[in-house]
C-alpha cells in the first residue's frame, strides 16, 4: 500500500496515529499494522475522492468505502474491523485535534456471524503433543512448544517472546506478557515441565548459538523462534491425526480453554489464564462446550 501517495495531512495523521497505538497504547506490532492498512485504505479512498484533509471526509465518504469493499466480497467480519478501525482513528483524531468532527461516530458495523471456534478433543490433544519425536533437538522443542501451548492457553506470539527466565519451575508457572503489555502468570502441569526440562537441558544446549540470546525457543538457526514456525508445526503434526481438524496454535489455545470449563473450571479463571480483557470474550467458550454437549447426547441418548 503506497501511504506516500496520500496528500501530506492525511499522510501525517495517518503517522500520527500510527505513533499513538504503538507507545500511547501498547499495542502489538501486528495490531498496529492491522489498524495502520485498514485506516490507509480508506484515506486512499477518500483521497480519490477529492479529500485533501480530514475535514473534508464525512459519513457518506466513509459508506461508500464499506459498499465498495462488501462489492469486492470482504467478509462481514473484515467489513466490520475496518469499520471499527475507522471508528478508533477519527475519534483519536479528533481528539488531537486533526480533525473538527468525527464521521465515524454513527457508522455501523455490519453484523458478523459468530462461528464457533474448532477445537481438538481430549484424546486427540493427547495425541498431538505426544507425536513429537525426542530422539533429536528439534521434536524435544517441538514437544515442549505443544504441551506449553494447550497446557496454558498462551497466544502463539506470547510463546514466541518468552525468555527462560520467564519460567518458574518450582511453581510450574510461566510469566507471560500478553497484549496491551499486560503481565499475567499461568500456571502448567507435569507433562509441559518434564517437556520443558529436557528441551531446556538437553536440546536446546544443542541449538544455542552466539545470539541466540535468552530465547525460550530456538530455531534450527539458533535464533528466537518465530510464530510462522510454529504455525508451521502445529499444522503439520495435526496432519499425523486421523480425522482431526486443521488447526493452528490458536486452534490448542481455543482447546485449552474448553476443556478446563468441561472440566469444571469457572469462567473467571479461565479469563485470567487466558489474558482477556473482558468475560464476554471467555464466554464463547461456554458455547463451544454447551455445542459439544448437545452433540454428544445426540448420539449417545436413545430418544434424542
Amino acid at each position: 500500500m503506497d501511504v506516500a501517495a496520500l496528500p501530506p495531512e492525511l499522510g501525517a495523521a495517518l503517522e500520527a496515529f500510527r505513533r499513538h497505538l504503538a507507545a500511547e497504547r501498547g499495542l502489538s506490532r501486528h495490531t498496529v499494522a492491522a489498524y495502520v492498512v485498514d485506516v490507509a485504505g480508506l484515506l486512499q479512498h477518500v483521497a480519490r475522492l477529492g479529500a485533501e484533509d480530514l475535514n473534508a471526509v464525512d459519513a457518506a465518504a466513509l459508506r461508500s468505502w464499506l459498499a465498495r469493499q462488501h462489492s469486492a466480497g470482504y467478509a462481514r467480519s473484515t467489513l466490520a474491523r475496518r469499520s471499527s478501525a475507522a471508528r478508533v482513528f477519527f475519534a483519536f483524531a479528533l481528539r488531537r485535534g486533526l480533525a473538527a468532527h468525527d464521521p465515524a461516530a454513527q457508522l455501523a458495523s455490519p453484523k458478523t456471524e459468530r462461528r464457533l471456534p474448532r477445537v481438538l478433543s481430549r484424546a486427540e490433544a493427547v495425541e498431538l503433543v505426544g507425536l513429537p519425536p525426542t530422539d533429536e533437538p528439534a521434536g524435544v522443542r517441538d514437544r515442549a512448544v505443544l504441551e506449553l501451548l494447550y497446557a496454558t492457553g498462551i497466544r502463539v506470539g506470547e510463546l514466541c517472546g518468552l525468555d527462560v527466565d520467564d519460567l518458574d519451575p518450582a511453581r510450574n508457572v510461566v510469566r507471560v506478557l500478553g497484549k496491551g503489555a499486560k503481565e499475567r502468570t499461568v500456571p502448567y502441569g507435569i507433562p509441559a515441565a518434564q517437556a520443558l526440562d529436557r528441551w531446556l537441558h538437553v536440546a536446546r544446549p544443542a541449538l544455542t548459538v552466539t545470539g541466540s540470546g535468552p530465547a525460550l525457543f530456538l530455531g534450527l538457526r539458533g535464533r528466537r523462534i518465530d510464530p510462522r514456525t510454529v504455525r508451521r508445526l502445529v499444522h503439520l503434526y495435526l496432519t499425523e491425526i486421523a480425522g482431526g481438524p486443521d488447526l493452528g496454535p490458536h486452534g490448542l489455545r481455543h482447546s485449552a480453554a474448553t476443556h478446563l470449563l468441561e472440566g469444571g473450571a469457572d469462567l473467571r479463571s479461565v479469563q485470567e489464564l487466558l489474558g482477556h480483557a473482558t468475560l464476554a470474550t471467555t464466554q464463547i467458550y461456554t458455547h463451544v462446550s454447551a455445542d459439544r454437549l448437545k452433540a454428544s447426547y445426540e448420539q449417545a441418548h436413545p430418544r434424542a
